[in-house]
């Protein structure tokens, strides 16, 4: 039985965090990255159509209308294109990766979805039905959890400290922009964190696994800032090769478009590369992540002084707290 200070007890089937490791993860949950590349290339591919509209239509109002008519249809259309990014194709993917942390939640804690008494689908489906009010939740958490983490290298004396590269401090500026980047994958390891606990309260788990964050700032910041740099490295070299077929699908768009081909060349590669990105090198990050996370708060009680610490620094922490309290109030669950 675990002590009062440590708020979760369950058992680890994976503590090793390294690539290769993070890399058989996501093969074995390679149908989910397979689901999120056909939405994001189906999107892509939507995106240069739309594209072909705004880019076409734009000239010919111009053209046959007035330039201002042009700019118009012009602005309009990346309106429209901005709306369906913010509105409805960032919660679909939210939704689809909420499934795809369920299931690596269950190999980095079992080792198997459900026991193998259920497909991964069925049971990632079953987890974001069963939890869809934290989903939910979750997608709203994600700037407060955000403004938490970087109050808290605010904090930090030096960035250099943490991290194992000689000569750091004159670029330590840069490198804390890198690690600030980092934490968009703590909102999706809290979430596993609470998966793993089974926590019924999404709040107490966001505090907690903010306080872990913080407790164990050295190691993660480590990987963090590593897996950054990769990430930078493999999304421009992803970029530059997918400037070729880039180049070959300009060709065959219309000539009002051809017009600009550099520009447009360029954006496909953008668009080509941000859903191969997405879909199979962001999850390896993510995965990367949330093993260090699990298998280093493994047995750890909470630090009151870090609770105090965070509670003094940062007002969005405090009302993370409130929260927490709030929903244990309402739900009659056991204190924080």
């Amino acid at each position: 039985m675990s002590s009062p200070s440590v708020p979760q007890s369950y058992p680890l089937a994976i503590r090793d965090s390294s690539l290769a490791s993070a890399f058989g993860l996501l093969l074995r949950s390679l149908p989910y990255a397979l689901v999120r590349f056909a939405l994001l290339l189906g999107c892509a591919l939507g995106g240069i159509v739309w594209m072909v509209v705004m880019i076409g239509g734009a000239v010919w109002l111009g053209s046959h209308v007035a330039q201002a008519f042009g700019w118009v249809w012009f602005i309009g259309c990346v309106a429209v294109a901005g709306w369906f990014w913010v509105a409805l194709l960032r919660y679909a993917l939210h939704l689809i990766e909420c499934g795809h942390v369920a299931v690596l939640t269950e190999l980095i804690v079992h080792g198997a979805v459900a026991n193998g008494n259920e497909s991964m689908f069925a049971y990632g489906r079953r987890i974001v039905i069963a939890r869809f009010g934290e989903v939910n939740i979750l997608f709203a958490m994600n700037m407060l959890v955000r403004g938490i983490l970087n109050a808290f290298h605010r904090t930090l004396d030096s960035i250099s400290e943490l991290l194992p590269v000689p000569g750091l401090t004159a670029i330590a500026n840069i490198i804390t922009m890198i690690l600030r980047a980092a934490t968009r994958y703590m909102d999706k390891v809290i979430f596993s964190y609470n998966l793993a606990r089974n926590d019924e309260n999404p709040w107490r788990s966001a505090r907690d696994g903010v306080v872990y964050y913080c407790q164990d700032a050295r190691p993660i910041l480590k990987t963090s800032a590593w897996i950054v740099v990769l990430e930078i490295v493999l999304s421009a070299i992803l970029w530059l090769v997918l400037l070729i077929p880039a180049g070959a699908v300009t060709v065959m768009l219309p000539h009002a478009v051809r017009e600009v081909g550099g520009v447009v060349t360029i954006v496909i590669a953008i668009l080509f590369a941000w859903a191969i990105r997405a879909a199979f090198v962001k999850p390896l990050f993510l995965i990367m992540i949330m093993v260090r996370f699990h298998a280093l708060i493994e047995h750890q009680p909470i630090n009151e002084a870090w609770v105090a610490r965070l509670d003094q620094i940062s007002a969005k922490f405090r009302e993370l707290g409130q929260k927490a309290q709030a929903s244990f109030a309402g739900a009659n669950a056991k204190p924080v």
